[in-house]
C-alpha cells in the first residue's frame, strides 16, 4: 500500500475512533460514556442495552438494600454461571464514586465477557454492567466501566493518563551507574571452528 495514501487515511480515521457518546440516566443522576456507532436496542427506567459490531453492553440497576460484598461476589458468580462462562476470574476496578467488583471470563462462543457491579457511595444503587466483547477490545471495556459517574452536573469520569518524567538527579544517577558498569568485551574470533 502506498505510504502517501496511508497517512492521510489514518489521520482521517483517528477522530472517528476517539469519539464517544455520553448517556445520562437523569432519574438516578448517573452518566457514562461509550464509543460512538452503537445502536440502542432497549432503554427503560432500570435497564439499558447498546450494541456495536464487536461488543454488546447491558446495564441493569438494582437497589443495594442489605447487600454485602460476600453476597455481591456470589451474585456475580451466579450470573457468570447463568451465561455458561468458563475460565472466570474475579477482580476489582477503580471507578470514582463507586465500589466496583468484577468477574470476567470466556463465553461459550469464544468471546469474552465482564460483569461489573458498581456500588454507589451516594445512593442506594447498584449498576450491574455486563459487556460481551471480542478480543482486542478489553481497553475499551475498562474505559466504559471507569466512565460511570454520579451527580447532576458531573460528566463521566475520564481517566487522566500521566506520563512519568525522570528527574534530573535520577538521570545523572543513571548515567553514573552506566559508566561504572564494565563494558562487554568484544570477541572477534571465528564464528565457527574450522
Amino acid at each position: 500500500m502506498n505510504k502517501r495514501f496511508l497517512l492521510p487515511f489514518l489521520l482521517f480515521l483517528l477522530p472517528l475512533l476517539a469519539s464517544a457518546s455520553v448517556y445520562t440516566w437523569s432519574g438516578y443522576d448517573l452518566s457514562f460514556e461509550v464509543p460512538d456507532g452503537g445502536f440502542v436496542t432497549y432503554s427503560s427506567n432500570t435497564r439499558f442495552e447498546i450494541h456495536w459490531d464487536e461488543m454488546v453492553m447491558t446495564i441493569q440497576l438494582y437497589n443495594k438494600d442489605k447487600s454485602d460484598d460476600k453476597f455481591l461476589r456470589s451474585n456475580l458468580e451466579r450470573k457468570a454461571l447463568g451465561y455458561n462462562m468458563y475460565d472466570t476470574k474475579q477482580g476489582k476496578i477503580k471507578v470514582k464514586g463507586f465500589k466496583a467488583l468484577t468477574i470476567e471470563g470466556t463465553m461459550p462462543d469464544g468471546s469474552r465477557a465482564v460483569i461489573a457491579d458498581l456500588i454507589s457511595h451516594k445512593q442506594n444503587l447498584i449498576a450491574e454492567v455486563t459487556i460481551n466483547y471480542l478480543y482486542g477490545n478489553r481497553e475499551t471495556v475498562d474505559d466504559i466501566i471507569k466512565s460511570f459517574a454520579e451527580g447532576k452536573k458531573q460528566q463521566p469520569n475520564r481517566e487522566k493518563k500521566r506520563q512519568r518524567v525522570q528527574s534530573k538527579q535520577d538521570a545523572e544517577r543513571q548515567k553514573q551507574q552506566q559508566k561504572q558498569q564494565p563494558k562487554p568485551k568484544r570477541d572477534d574470533g571465528p564464528l565457527y571452528d574450522a
